[in-house]
Order: structure tokens, then sequence, then C-alpha cells
């Protein structure tokens, strides 16, 4: 069995809680270890909280973000994307500033690092519009069965 589900969520502030508890429950019932499902959830803040703050910040941006997430066997994967600027780009691939741990701003990304085993961060290809992507193998709780992959 998987379990996936995709918002489509405001631009404010009301919405990073929100996308949060849903996680938090979807990772419960599917019975994932509490510890697992809190740093999760603290990722999904952050990237959540990235897309309110700058995900409208250039001409002609939505006024929403979408956060997708899939529970599949033994892994979960969580993506949030926004219609904003994106990241400022090299040749090659986004830049992307990660601020040092002191700093009072801009920690976001950094502990999505920490957090997650796997990251991605990057701009939609062609529309604009910034990627955050993170997944975690996930740990179940005692007497739970993990989810099965069909």
């Amino acid at each position: 069995m998987s379990i996936w589900w995709s918002l489509h969520l405001r631009r404010d502030a009301a919405s990073v809680p929100l996308a949060r508890r849903l996680l938090i429950g979807t990772m419960e019932t599917a019975g994932v270890d509490p510890d697992v499902s809190y740093d999760l959830s603290v990722a999904l803040s952050e990237a959540c909280a990235n897309a309110v703050e700058h995900g409208g910040d250039a001409p002609g941006s939505s006024e929403a973000f979408r956060v997708t997430a899939y529970l599949d066997g033994e892994k979960c994967r969580i993506e949030v994307t926004d219609s904003g600027p994106g990241f400022p780009a090299t040749k090659e691939r986004p830049q992307i500033r990660l601020s040092r741990a002191e700093a009072e701003h801009g920690r976001g990304l950094c502990l999505i690092q920490e957090l997650a085993d796997h990251v991605h961060i990057g701009n939609k290809p062609g529309r604009g519009g910034a990627v955050v992507s993170f997944d975690k193998i996930l740990k179940w709780r005692e007497g739970a069965a993990p989810l099965m992959a069909v």
C-alpha cells in the first residue's frame, strides 16, 4: 500500500500548520515512528514557510503553492513548489545560499538538509518558481506493519 496527497495552498502563514498537521496525521495513521514524523514535519514546515515568504516575489506569480507527499514502501518523499522567482541561477544550476546556523533568518534549507536523507533544491523547468523536495527512509512504531508498495 502507498499513500499520497497533494495540496494547493494559499501563500498564507496559516497554510503552514495545516500542511504539517496533515502530514503528521498521515504518518501516524500509517504507523510511522514519531521521531521520523517529527523530523519530516519540521522540514515540511520550513519548506512551506519559504514558499509563503518568497513564492510570490516574481511578477505574475501565483498566490498559491503546492505540497505533495508520498509514503511508499520504506520511504516518504515530500515536494513543495511555488511560482515565485526561484533561486538565482548560475550557468549549470540554481545558486543556493545557505545561512549559518546562528543566523536569525535563512536557516530553513540547512535544517531541511539535516533532517532529511536526500534533498533536491532547484527551480521549476521553464516556468519559474522554486522546488524543494526531500525524502527520508521510514521507521515504524513498535508493532506497526510497514507500508508495502503495490
